[in-house]
């Protein structure tokens, strides 16, 4: 399979996947740190963004259980039903994140490695996607790659794509829609070694 193959199938893989990743994702919530540092930054019971939120364990879960008015967007239908037979209260789109239009703003944006799954063109055109669902205040916390380039993974047996940009042009991509870099940390070693952007949206800037 190459690699544009690759990045077409991701939806796809997920969804014949959906009880497998449901058994094997790691719900020791080794990302609590930085779900906290995020949090932190919102109004209490905020709105929150989850962008590639999966089945919703554990990070949905952890902001449902904060008191946080949580939507999670998944392109792949058998993902979203686990999240939203565990969790109903929440609200549960079917949308694939390329194509995202709710046409409304949230407190807090969020795209735990589910955005590093994009290739490389499609993650630029996301930043306007995070512009039109924010607004000034609003905090974005993504992960990435280390650096620019492509990494192919494995699950199920099958070929998982990854792609990242320039740490630099993360930091271009996000000043030109308004938001500020609070920290990035490269390959977190208290993080399973994930690559951590979290930024905030300037109060001057406009959609």
């Amino acid at each position: 399979m190459s690699r544009s193959e690759a990045a077409s199938a991701i939806l796809s893989l997920y969804q014949r996947h959906a009880a497998a990743f449901a058994q094997q994702r790691s719900q020791t919530l080794f990302e609590k740190s930085w779900l906290e540092k995020f949090a932190a930054c919102l109004p209490e019971n905020g709105r929150i963004l989850d962008i590639g939120c999966g089945n919703g364990q554990p990070i949905a879960a952890w902001f449902i259980a904060q008191g946080f008015h949580l939507t999670g967007v998944d392109g792949a239908p058998a993902m979203l039903e686990r999240a939203r037979q565990t969790f109903p209260s929440a609200r549960w789109v079917h949308q694939d994140m390329r194509q995202l239009a709710l046409a409304q703003t949230f407190d807090g944006l969020i795209a735990w490695d589910s955005f590093f799954h994009l290739t490389q063109n499609d993650q630029r055109s996301m930043f306007a996607r995070f512009a039109r669902h924010s607004h000034p205040g609003s905090v974005l916390m993504f992960t990435s790659g280390p650096e620019d380039g492509i990494a192919i993974g494995q699950f199920e047996g099958e070929p998982l794509y990854h792609a990242s940009l320039a740490p630099e042009e993360y930091r271009q991509q996000l000043a030109a829609i308004g938001f500020r870099v609070l920290e990035m940390r490269a390959e977190d070693p208290d993080c399973g070694g994930h690559t951590v952007w979290l930024a905030q949206r300037t109060a001057g800037a406009d959609n």
